[in-house]
């Protein structure tokens, strides 16, 4: 948006500062100023000139050498080629050191020989028109020497570049009264502001008790929610003046006619976008707004054919749409420079149908726009009131044909809103102290009705601020903030009790395995999407869809459903990481779900080879975190009757290298390989074992067993390996389970270190059993006698020795 100080001139004097200084501050305490542009500052340079002779150049066939007066007392000769140029004419003469709008500084300059001192001008070259088709012609009898800026009455003007983006939550600022009200408040400028109610009273002296020849009707279910309308008729339409024209050209907009050039500068000045109609084109005497009601074509202002659907809002006479509502006039029903019959409309759409259709069509206009930012209905009849004014001001003999018609939702209009904030408030939110004077004057400054009792404010907003922008108490704290500078406010710590922070018993839990884990278990974390698709599913030869779980707008089919289980998460972790490794070991701890309120929290705990199976290892691993955690567990084989509660039925295990673990009573873990028809399907070379344990009752504190703590032993251990042979298809953990039988408290620990298959029956494990006593040290004869005893227990148990 481009701002104009001139114009802003009209309501508030600006403070003598320079224009970066303006939009400094603007920026600071509004919105971005992306450029401070200097408009029309260069016509001082730009004289009239009269073409006193001409003759051609001598080296060139297309080139005239040209005298000029330029209301100096010596002539000079210019360069030109224009084809227009004669003796006689009145021509705009740029001089040497001008800098046009192109951008192009004049110097001095020889043209094929020849020295041109200056340049003859074009509309184009001047900036006021688009294109033209030779020198700019002015006037017979126009006075050499005569500045074209008084020539043009356009004065110097400085344009604000404001970034559309920082304004869209301010609708009061898309036209130059809230503008001019913001500049005011920012410093500490009074506001001159012409419409007050005894100017509406003298605009409304004009109007007539008689029948508007126009009835409006409005659909309650169009997105209209304020409409007001009325006739006039006017002699014959004047040219538009100089000033009106340069202010509009200055903000991006070009003159049409008088009366549309009034329609723009209103829209400019108010923010309230408006449409004039010719009412001769009005069939049957009336305007009535719905909805489309089917598809239809219609041909806007602009003379594309648009396509309608059913839901958009029209504008229909008594037989064919007129104006699509908020966007753009219908080629039949401008108004031309023939044209003596007005229909005044000034209306307020909802916001987004507006900014739907738009999207829709690919058509953005200035009103559109301004609809789109949701505009206050009370700033309706002010607009039309305002029309009403200049136009019978710039067209003498200007009749109002009848009262206005209305149409206003009311159960929609916006109102003034009352909010109670303390002062306190208000201090501690910018960490400053700010004097109870300076939160009133800002108030009042920014047009809002304070009401001061005690420590509080009684603080009414008015309707133009509640549309969409101030609503809460921190809204209005932003407004105090905004108005002192963001900038002047001192940036402090924070001055609040340092407390620490005191982790829950399933952060601290869950902490231990961590800890656990990354210092001696030597794996690292990983986190995964609890949010996984069928065909992840599918690939892990999971048992369970998880259909009752999909998601009913899911973002992608990879992540349709939360996961049954943590382990198909696991397993597309180790296959992208296998790419990088050749050996790495992972732990995660997080959610399945199994049904609605069925939510467990899981452990998976990963090892990953490209040469043998880490089974043993992992357990050995588990066996020292579930030791660590204070939990009582029992390594259990496979067993059909009992169902495993972390893993269901699942092909996906090895038939061998498996192991329950049973947690008080119930089986809440196990340890397995994963088998190679899975990792087949996941492209994978290698093994993966995963321990996967249900942790969802062990967060809790009461089933955790107290720490003990025991001093180390003053004396040494002493180990020994035991070889034993056993059936193929029993887990190496039996072994292990068969010696838990045996109670010897000089026997500290038990572990699998080793599995050899020996051939297609039968399989040998490798246990090592730990001896220590913590009083003395153990004789040799008290150590053989251990071992006697162990190798009894596993004969018994059906495990002899390997031979």
């Amino acid at each position: 948006m481009l701002i104009s100080l001139n114009w802003i001139k009209d309501f508030v004097e600006l403070p003598d500062i320079s224009p970066k200084e303006l939009g400094s501050k603007f920026t600071l305490a509004t919105a971005e100023v992306e450029d401070v542009i200097v408009k029309g500052e260069f016509l001082n340079k730009v004289l009239v000139a009269e073409v006193i002779s001409m003759r051609p150049h001598p080296d060139s066939d297309k080139l005239n050498l040209v005298t000029i007066n330029y209301g100096a007392p010596a002539h000079k000769e210019i360069v030109c080629g224009a084809q227009n140029v004669a003796v006689g004419l009145m021509v705009p003469y740029a001089q040497n050191g001008t800098t046009l709008p192109n951008g192009m500084t004049l110097e001095p300059k020889k043209i094929r020989g020849v020295l041109s001192e200056g340049m003859l001008c074009s509309e184009v070259e001047l900036g006021v028109a688009t294109e033209s088709a030779g020198l700019m012609i002015l006037k017979p009898g126009s006075k050499p020497g005569t500045r074209m800026a008084e020539y043009l009455k356009a004065d110097s003007d400085i344009l604000l570049d404001v970034d559309n983006k920082s304004l869209t939550h301010r609708p009061d600022l898309w036209g130059y009264l809230g503008l001019a009200r913001e500049f005011a408040a920012n410093h500490k400028k009074p506001l001159k502001n012409p419409f007050t109610p005894e100017w509406e009273k003298k605009v409304e002296a004009n109007f007539n008790k008689a029948m508007s020849p126009i009835k409006v009707e409005v659909n309650q279910d169009s997105s209209c929610l304020a409409y007001y309308g009325l006739s006039l008729d006017i002699p014959k339409m004047g040219e538009t003046p100089a000033k009106i024209k340069n202010r509009l050209e200055a903000v991006g907009l070009r003159s049409i006619n008088l009366i549309v050039d009034i329609s723009n500068y209103v829209m400019i000045e108010l923010g309230m976008p408006n449409h004039i109609f010719d009412r001769s084109k009005i069939h049957g005497g009336k305007v009535s707004i719905h909805r489309a009601g089917s598809e239809m074509k219609f041909q806007t202002l602009d003379e594309q054919n648009r396509d309608l659907i059913p839901s958009d809002t029209v504008i229909f006479d008594a037989d064919r749409p007129l104006v699509l509502a908020g966007l753009m006039g219908g080629l039949d029903s401008g108004v031309t420079p023939d044209t003596t019959k007005l229909f005044l409309e000034v209306a307020n759409w909802e916001a987004p149908e507006v900014r739907k259709t738009s999207v829709r069509l690919g058509l953005r206009t200035d009103s559109s726009q301004r609809y789109e930012k949701t505009l206050d209905s009370n700033m309706c009849y002010r607009t039309l009131l305002r029309l009403v004014e200049m136009i019978t001001e710039l067209c003498p003999g200007t009749t109002v044909v009848g009262m206005p018609e209305k149409f206003v939702r009311e159960d929609k209009l916006s109102k003034a809103l009352t909010l109670t904030i303390s002062h306190s408030q208000i201090v501690s939110s910018l960490g400053m102290e700010i004097s109870k004077e300076t939160v009133r004057d800002i108030f009042e400054r920014l047009d809002f009705k304070v009401d001061e009792k005690n420590d509080t404010y009684d603080v009414t907003v008015p309707s133009y601020r509640t549309t969409k922008d101030i609503s809460v108490k921190a809204d209005l704290i932003e407004e105090i903030g905004r108005m002192i500078g963001y900038d002047n406010i001192t940036s402090v710590s924070p001055n609040l009790p340092v407390k620490p922070i005191r982790l829950s018993e399933t952060k601290k839990f869950h902490r231990k395995i961590q800890d656990f884990l990354v210092m001696q278990g030597k794996s690292l974390q990983v986190m995964t999407y609890p949010l996984v698709g069928k065909e992840l599913l599918e690939k892990a030869m999971w048992p369970e869809m998880n259909e009752k779980l999909v998601l009913v707008n899911a973002l992608s089919v990879e992540q349709d459903r939360m996961r049954p289980s943590i382990i198909p998460s696991a397993i597309e972790m180790a296959a992208h990481n296998q790419k990088h490794f050749d050996s790495f070991s992972f732990f995660e701890v997080g959610r399945s779900y199994l049904d609605f309120g069925k939510e467990r929290s899981q452990l998976v705990i990963g090892m990953y080879s490209k040469e043998g199976s880490r089974f043993v290892e992992l357990a050995n691993v588990v066996e020292k975190l579930l030791a660590t955690l204070n939990v009582n567990y029992v390594f259990a084989p496979k067993n059909e009757k009992f169902q495993n509660t972390v893993l269901p039925t699942w092909n996906g295990t090895h038939p061998h290298e498996y192991q329950n673990i049973q947690i008080q009573g119930k089986f809440h873990g196990v340890i397995n390989t994963v088998h190679p028809l899975v990792l087949k399907n996941f492209k994978m070379k290698g093994n993966l074992t995963l321990a996967v344990i249900d942790i969802t009752d062990l967060e809790s504190k009461e089933v955790k067993d107290k720490t003990k703590y025991l001093p180390l032993s003053k004396f040494p251990s002493s180990s020994s390996d035991f070889t034993v042979v056993m059936n193929k298809d029993l887990p190496a953990a039996a072994v292990i389970t068969a010696l838990s039988s045996l109670k010897q408290k000089e026997i500290k620990s038990k572990s699998i270190v080793d599995i050899f298959v020996m051939n297609e029956t039968q399989k040998a494990v490798s246990i090592r059993a730990v001896f220590e006593d913590s009083e003395k040290t153990l004789a040799a004869e008290t150590i053989k006698d251990l071992e006697q005893k162990i190798v009894q227990v596993l004969e018994k148990a059906g495990f002899p020795l390997r031979s």
